[in-house]
């Protein structure tokens, strides 16, 4: 399967995956607005979900991933099926005592995380509550992110990319059916939403195993005290956990950040942290389906190039990914700065989502908007580094950038309150993708091929002409009042997406730019 295709297929699976996760931030904006209790939820969610960047798709796939690619290429397959059982076993016991302890801390955590909640002595009770029954949700996705690692090594991409559908499923049925029911049961109706998200992964781990299975790769966890000492001194094992160990700093890095920022929002105005939130989950489109996409593919092939020293092949791969990358990522950021209140309002603008947290939501949109090639590059940038096994770089970058990104919170947070909190992280994304940019040059791993100037000139260019369509269409049609006229409003913002994507696509083809070279490289 080419690069290309298989990144397609991804990005194809993945746009299903975002528009059942808009339709399910739709109906939990509808049903429950930017409250005191979706801001409960929010951090709830959250809460399991910065655990998951250790367990699942940070730090440990950083790791496994590679070693799994490089025991593949050269250690042949039955060292390589051991190994996945080795670390199968290993991570099965880490997560059952994570679990336990997480519900048991979920006080602690809460406060850790949004200390401002305690203005508000039912919104932290609510949240704690729903942290102990969504805790366990890591430990289903950590299995996933093992099971996905290798299908995706093994070429295997469309099962891993698909799985997330389901829990947006399941969050849908849950805010769309259960929680009607329980505030008919006089039970708070948020707590639905938690149903959603268990049920969601325990159907995620559930369509993995058939796809495991048909490769002979289904992991076997040993349950005996024997069978875990001997995964634990297996040299596979010991060589992930080796190059896990940098990769957990700079995760925890991220996530450090993340619990900063959500500590920061608690104590802004009732609703920043569901402001944020709705925002972020609008970044998850481009993001996702460029960036996510992007490192699912390349990781595996990185290493098994690193593996047999094709270093030719390694850097025509970071080359044809970046390419990409700007080709998508600048014009789908200029569409967030000049576009966010039409794209807010269509998507959201129903229900209890009142006009305030229409202009809320936009700004904050706006912010992660302006560093939205930084957030993207690093998907691919990164993975050049993980595939030397070279985690330690990438983790100096992520504590740098931590503290300039705190920095740029002192300055914009009392400016522009949550939405300087997007933008701190959208400025700091930028300063972190090109500092992995000039790392990767400097040690010769990545050399640009020819043409990179014109390039660039032809997609800022189109990229121009599309912002001035944008910006006629946001001040041209009362996106805002149309609230009582939905229809019409989706079909309006139907309309404007397809003569965009026709106008930037026609002016890049009038500046020369021939989109075939992505496939075919």
């Amino acid at each position: 399967m080419s690069l290309f295709k298989a990144a397609s297929t991804i990005s194809v699976l993945t746009l299903a995956s975002r528009v059942t996760g808009l339709l399910r931030e739709f109906l939990i904006a509808a049903a429950f607005g930017a409250s005191a209790m979706t801001d409960a939820f929010n951090v709830a969610f959250r809460i399991p979900n910065l655990f998951r960047r250790l367990f699942a798709e940070g730090a440990f796939s950083q790791a496994f991933v590679p070693a799994l690619a490089h025991s593949k290429e050269r250690d042949g397959e039955e060292a390589t099926k051991r190994l996945i059982d080795s670390v199968a076993t290993i991570l099965a016991w880490t997560l059952l005592l994570t679990c336990a302890i997480g519900v048991v801390a979920a006080p602690l955590l809460v406060y850790a995380l949004a200390s401002g909640f305690k203005k508000d002595p039912h919104a932290f009770d609510v949240a704690v509550t729903l942290t102990r029954f969504m805790f366990p949700y890591i430990g289903f996705m950590s299995l996933v992110a093992l099971a996905a690692g290798v299908l995706n090594t093994w070429k295997r991409f469309a099962v891993p990319a698909a799985t997330p559908v389901l829990l947006n499923i399941c969050m849908i049925l849950a805010a769309w059916l259960l929680a009607p029911w329980l505030e008919q049961q006089g039970i708070e109706p948020i707590f639905a939403m938690a149903v959603g998200v268990m049920a969601g992964g325990v159907l995620q781990l559930a369509v993995q195993i058939p796809a495991l299975a048909r490769l002979g790769l289904f992991p076997r966890v040993g349950l005996a005290w024997s069978s875990v000492r001997t995964a634990w001194n297996d040299p596979g094992m010991r060589g992930v956990l080796r190059t896990m160990a940098p990769a957990l700093l700079g995760v925890g890095v991220a996530q450090i950040s993340l619990l900063i920022n959500t500590q920061i929002a608690s104590w802004l105005p009732q609703g920043s942290v569901s402001w944020l939130s709705y925002a972020d989950r609008l970044m998850e489109f481009p993001t996702a389906m460029l960036g996510v996409a992007l490192g699912a593919v390349l990781m595996p092939q990185l290493a098994s190039a690193r593996a047999t020293n094709d270093t030719e092949r390694y850097s025509a791969m970071l080359d044809w990914g970046l390419r990409l990358v700007l080709l998508l990522s600048v014009p789908s950021a200029v569409a967030l700065l000049v576009f966010s209140k039409p794209l807010v309002a269509t998507l959201f603008h129903y229900g209890a989502f009142q006009d305030n947290d229409v202009r809320q939501v936009s700004l904050a949109l706006a912010g992660y908007g302006i560093g939205l090639l930084g957030l993207v590059a690093i998907k691919v940038l990164a993975p050049g580094f993980y595939a030397s096994r070279d985690m330690r770089t990438p983790v100096r970058i992520a504590i740098v950038v931590l503290v300039l990104t705190q920095l740029m919170n002192i300055a914009l947070v009392p400016w522009l309150r949550h939405a300087g909190l997007a933008l701190s992280i959208g400025l700091g994304a930028l300063i972190n993708a090109g500092w992995l940019l000039v790392g990767l040059i400097r040690r010769g791993s990545y050399s640009p091929s020819a043409g990179w100037g014109l390039f660039a000139l032809q997609v800022f260019a189109a990229t121009a002409l599309l912002g001035v369509f944008l910006t006629w269409g946001a001040n041209s049609f009362p996106w805002v009042q149309w609230r009582a006229e939905p229809w019409l409003r989706a079909g309006a913002m139907a309309g404007m997406l397809a003569a965009s994507a026709a106008i930037y696509f026609l002016a890049l083809a009038l500046a020369g730019v021939r989109l075939r070279q992505f496939v075919t490289r």
